[in-house]
């Protein structure tokens, strides 16, 4: 079957999902996430494109993208091309790293614009690895209100104010506004990894498995039925990770 063609956006903005082959951990330590974010750096400093928001999570990134002297389909290549030259060298291993094909959505006007970037800046809580957007050290967010390095705050600032300091305030006033924002293209294809799944565990007040596995049958289950309702934990993770069978987990 022929692949649907990218939709072009006639602003040159996209917000792209790079992730791992068949899913799995791109970043084994945080050395490699600085790798990556140098590589960005290198290419916008270069005027290859503008990035104007980022999120790294375990197995998959977030970028928010403007065109420059590349199409988005040449900056995502050079991005991931140089960092898995380098992963590969590194960890003495050959071939792919990242799905072939990136996911792209066009972003064509300023308040979808602004709700792509708190969708990016939000992966980490959804995910349960942090509970503040300021925790998260591998996100644009920390950019926005501080020091900018390698992304352009201008474009987003502007949207909120013309004075500076009332726009970060306003910018960090509706970067933590609770929402039920949702981009299909990319969260049918998010999946948790184990330790995020352990992470919102914990979050729920189990610290480790085998006191899941201790519990009062009926408090378990409730612990599964939410793990079960969390977009991108499986059912087959789920019994993996706690060594409940498959079968049980099923039926609860």
């Amino acid at each position: 079957m022929a692949r649907r063609p990218r939709r072009r956006s006639e602003s040159g903005l996209y917000h792209v999902m790079l992730r791992g082959i068949n899913k799995q951990i791109i970043f084994e330590s945080d050395d490699d996430r600085f790798q990556l974010l140098s590589t960005i750096k290198r290419f916008v400093d270069t005027n290859k494109f503008v990035l104007y928001g980022y999120c790294l999570m375990d197995n998959h990134i977030h970028l928010l993208i403007q065109e420059l002297e590349d199409d988005i389909s040449n900056a995502i290549k050079r991005i991931s091309s140089s960092y898995v030259l380098w992963y590969n060298k590194k960890y003495e291993r050959s071939g792919h790293l990242f799905q072939e094909r990136f996911k792209s959505e066009p972003v064509e006007h300023d308040n979808y614009f602004m709700m792509t970037l708190r969708y990016i800046h939000q992966n980490p809580i959804k995910a349960r690895l942090c509970k503040e957007l300021l925790e998260y050290k591998w996100a644009s967010y920390r950019e926005y209100i501080s020091e900018p390095i390698i992304i352009d705050t201008e474009l987003c600032l502007n949207l909120f104010s013309p004075d500076e300091d009332k726009a970060v305030d306003l910018f960090i006033e509706y970067m933590n506004q609770y929402n039920k924002d949702s981009f299909p293209v990319f969260e049918d294809n998010i999946k948790m990894t184990d330790t995020e799944v352990l992470n919102k565990l914990n979050d729920m007040g189990i610290k480790n498995i085998s006191e899941l596995q201790k519990l009062e049958k009926d408090r378990r289950n409730s612990y599964i039925k939410e793990l079960k309702m969390t977009k991108g934990i499986s059912i087959r993770q789920i019994s993996r990770i706690t060594g409940i069978s498959k079968g049980i987990i099923e039926r609860t």
